[in-house]
């Protein structure tokens, strides 16, 4: 960036520095995501390869459970203004490590010998929680801080009153089928405030 000629308000020159910093969190932020996007996809993987038959084949299409406190990123994401995007992001984000917690705890039970799974859930969750710390920094630091505190539910939706092994495994992907979904769409929207990225 070039200094302009001539000497600048203090409150102008104390914004412009803050500029650096600002864009080196956004770039860190966006780098976490899209690294967790990768991580998100071998999660999926890694779940659907220790739930047996019929998850994996060929045509296998699981009903798609509500999970309590988080839905998909819906239709319309793409046309909010990017402040409003990220506060989203950050609030599934939030929701996330709790949900991943409860898979995680169910799948031990399910699958005590996949030791490599249970760490993939263990370390997805922590992920989601310093993504969404990361994003609302990043928020913080724009002016657009989400909205008060956001409480975690105390009691993990994955699990809702120990499901049957079916339905608990269909839980189990749809968490980490959203898991993957919100670390991606955080990355697409993060990329657009990434200087000389998308528009």
């Amino acid at each position: 960036m070039s200094q302009r000629e001539g000497s600048l308000d203090p409150q102008a020159e104390s914004s412009i520095s803050l500029l650096p910093h600002l864009e080196a969190k956004i770039r860190q932020t966006h780098s976490l995501a899209r690294l967790l996007t990768r991580y998100a996809e071998q999660l999926l993987q890694e779940y659907v390869q220790h739930q047996g038959e019929p998850f994996g084949l060929p045509g296998f299409s699981p009903p798609r459970l509500p999970v309590a406190g988080l839905s998909a990123p819906a239709p319309g994401h793409a046309g909010l203004p990017v402040s409003e995007r990220l506060r989203l992001d950050a609030a599934a984000l939030a929701a996330l490590p709790p949900l991943l917690d409860g898979v995680r705890r169910r799948q031990a039970e399910l699958n005590p010998r996949a030791p490599r799974l249970l760490r993939r859930l263990e370390d997805a969750a922590r992920q989601a929680r310093a993504l969404g710390a990361a994003v609302e920094t990043v928020l913080a630091a724009l002016g657009a801080a989400t909205r008060g505190p956001r409480a975690e539910p105390a009691v993990p939706a994955a699990a809702p009153a120990a499901p049957g092994g079916f339905s608990a495994k269909v839980l189990g992907l749809r968490v980490c089928g959203l898991y993957g979904e919100w670390v991606s769409r955080t990355e697409g929207d993060l990329g657009q405030l990434v200087p000389g990225g998308p528009a």
